[in-house]
C-alpha cells in the first residue's frame, strides 16, 4: 500500500520512542510528536474591566492553557486545514507571532 506521507505524519526523526498525550477532546492516546499542541492565554477578569484596569496600570495575571488534539479532532476544531496533494509537498507558511499589550 503507498504511503501518504514520509514522516508518516510525525515529527519523530530517528529519536527512537516518544510519550504520549491525551487528546482533550476525545480523549484519545497519540503520540506526542504527532499531537497538535494549541496554547491559549486566559485571564479570569473580563475584557472590558482588563483594558480600564490596564489603562491605570496595573498587572493582571494570565494563565496558559496547553492543549492537545488528535488529528481527527483538530481537523473537526479547525486548527488543521485538509490540503491536496501538492500543498502537503510545501510546507505551509506558519502565521507570524503577534504581541500584544495586555
Amino acid at each position: 500500500m503507498p504511503k501518504k506521507r514520509s514522516s508518516g505524519g510525525r515529527s519523530k526523526g530517528g529519536k527512537g520512542r516518544s510519550g504520549t498525550v491525551q487528546c482533550s477532546l476525545c480523549g484519545a492516546q497519540v503520540p506526542k510528536d504527532k499531537a497538535k499542541r494549541v496554547t491559549k492565554y486566559t485571564s479570569l477578569v473580563e475584557p472590558r474591566l482588563l483594558k480600564e484596569l490596564r489603562a491605570s496600570g496595573t498587572q493582571i495575571a494570565r494563565y496558559r492553557t496547553t492543549k492537545f488534539y488528535c488529528i481527527s479532532c483538530a481537523v473537526h476544531r479547525g486548527v488543521v486545514k485538509i490540503r491536496n496533494k501538492n500543498e502537503r509537498k510545501t510546507v505551509p507558511r506558519r502565521a507570524g507571532r503577534r504581541r500584544r499589550n495586555y
